[in-house]
C-alpha cells in the first residue's frame, strides 16, 4: 500500500472510516449523518463520499471532514409509469459499469486516506477485500411487482460481497419496513441496529400548518412541486415548501403565499419538522423514520412505480399510523383523513449501533 497522502489529527483513533451513500434522492445521505456524528463521537477517522446533491449535503453537514467524489450513476426516472421498470432494464449496463469505476476509485482512497474500513449506503462498488466492509440497506427484500423474486436475488448477491450487512430498523414484527427489511430466508452476517435518525424531537410552538418535503429523483420530484405548488397557492393556511434542492447557497423566497425554500441543513429542517402540524411528503423510508423520531403527523404520496413507496405508504396506512394517496389524485381536502389516524407508535429499544462499529477493530461480531 502506498504512503497516506492526507493527514489527520493525532488525537483520533487510528481508524479510518470511508463512508459512502447513494445519490438517489437524499435519503441515503440523511441517514449516514448519525452514523458519521456517532463514528465522530468513538474517535473514528471518516472520509465521505458519493455524488451531486448527496456529496454537497454531506459537505455542508461536515465541512471538515475530506470529501470525495464518486462515479455516478445517473439513474433516471420516467413522466409515465408504465415505462418506469423498461427504463431501469434499460441502465443496467451503465449501473454496472458504474460498480467497476466506484471499485477502482475505492482502491485509490484507500491508498491516499489509509482506509481501515468501509461503510457503503446501497452503492455497490464501494468495497474492497483488504479491508472489512459493510453495506447499509433496509431492503433485503427488493419490491418491483412481477419481477420481485429476481430484483430481491440480485440485491442479495450484491450484499454478500460485502463482509455485514446493517439494517436500520427492527427486526420481526416491529419492523417500521416491514417485509423490506426482514427475510427469514437471508443467511447472512446480518444486524438490525433500529431505525435512526438525524432528528430529534422538540417541544416547540407549532407556527406551520403544512410542510411540504419534496425529495427523490427527478422528473417526478419536480412535478411534485409543480402539483403542491398550484394546490397550495394562496392557501388560506400558513404553508412552507422545502424543495430537496441541495446548492452551494440555500434560498428562501415567497411564491403565491408559499415560503419556499431549496434546501435546509439538518437542523434548520429539525426545528422545521417540530413546529409544524402536519408534513407532506413522500414515503421514503429515511423521511419516515425521521417523521417517527419528531413524532409530527404526516400524509404521504409514494413516488409513482416506486414500488418500495407504495408498500410503506400502504403498510402505514393499513397500522392506522398516517394516510396517503396517489400523486395523480392529490387534494388538500385529503388532509382531513389524517384526525382518524393514530399517528406514530415507534417501540423504542437499546441503541446498537455503536456496538457494530467493533467489526473496524477486528472484533467483527454482533
Amino acid at each position: 500500500m502506498k504512503e497516506t497522502q492526507y493527514k489527520f489529527k493525532a488525537n483520533q483513533k487510528s481508524g479510518v472510516i470511508l463512508v459512502a451513500p447513494l445519490n438517489w434522492g437524499l435519503g441515503h445521505a440523511t441517514r449516514c449523518i448519525p452514523i458519521i456524528r456517532k463514528l465522530k463521537k468513538q474517535g473514528y477517522k471518516v472520509v465521505i463520499a458519493s455524488d451531486k446533491g448527496a456529496l454537497t449535503l454531506l459537505k455542508q453537514e461536515f465541512p471538515e471532514l475530506p470529501a470525495e467524489s464518486l462515479p455516478a450513476y445517473n439513474i433516471s426516472y420516467t413522466k409515465e409509469v408504465k415505462w418506469f421498470k423498461w427504463r431501469l432494464l434499460m441502465q443496467i449496463p451503465n449501473i454496472v459499469k458504474v460498480m467497476r469505476a466506484e471499485s477502482k476509485v475505492t482502491q485509490a482512497l484507500i491508498e491516499k486516506y489509509g482506509i481501515t474500513g468501509i461503510i457503503s449506503d446501497n452503492r455497490f462498488g464501494v468495497r474492497n477485500q483488504s479491508i472489512p466492509c459493510v453495506f447499509i440497506t433496509h431492503q433485503i427484500q427488493v419490491l418491483s411487482g412481477w419481477s420481485t423474486p429476481i430484483t430481491s436475488w440480485i440485491h442479495k448477491r450484491i450484499i454478500k460481497r460485502f463482509d455485514q450487512c446493517w439494517v436500520p430498523d427492527y427486526q420481526g414484527e416491529d419492523a417500521l419496513s416491514g417485509m423490506l427489511s426482514n427475510d427469514p430466508n437471508f443467511k447472512f452476517h446480518t444486524a438490525y441496529f433500529g431505525p435512526i435518525s438525524r432528528m430529534k424531537k422538540q417541544n416547540l410552538e407549532v407556527t406551520i400548518d403544512i410542510l411540504v418535503l419534496l425529495s427523490g429523483p427527478e422528473p417526478q420530484r419536480s412535478m411534485l412541486e409543480e402539483i403542491m405548488r398550484d394546490k397550495f397557492k394562496n392557501y388560506e393556511k400558513k404553508v412552507v415548501m422545502v424543495c430537496g434542492l441541495v446548492q452551494d447557497k440555500q434560498t428562501v423566497a415567497m411564491i403565491d403565499g408559499i415560503q419556499i425554500f431549496n434546501f435546509l441543513t439538518s437542523n434548520a429542517l429539525e426545528k422545521l419538522i417540530n413546529q409544524s402540524k402536519l408534513v407532506i411528503s413522500r414515503s421514503g423510508y429515511t423521511t419516515v423514520m425521521d417523521l417517527a423520531k419528531t413524532n409530527t403527523p404526516a400524509f404521504f404520496i409514494p413516488t409513482p412505480g416506486q414500488y418500495e413507496q407504495e408498500y410503506l405508504a400502504q403498510r402505514l396506512s393499513q397500522n392506522l399510523i398516517a394516510p396517503y394517496c396517489e400523486q395523480s389524485i392529490f387534494d388538500p381536502i385529503l388532509l382531513k383523513q389524517v384526525k382518524d389516524y393514530e399517528g406514530w407508535t415507534v417501540t423504542a429499544q437499546k441503541e446498537k449501533l455503536s456496538a457494530l462499529f467493533s467489526v473496524f477493530e477486528g472484533k467483527g461480531k454482533f
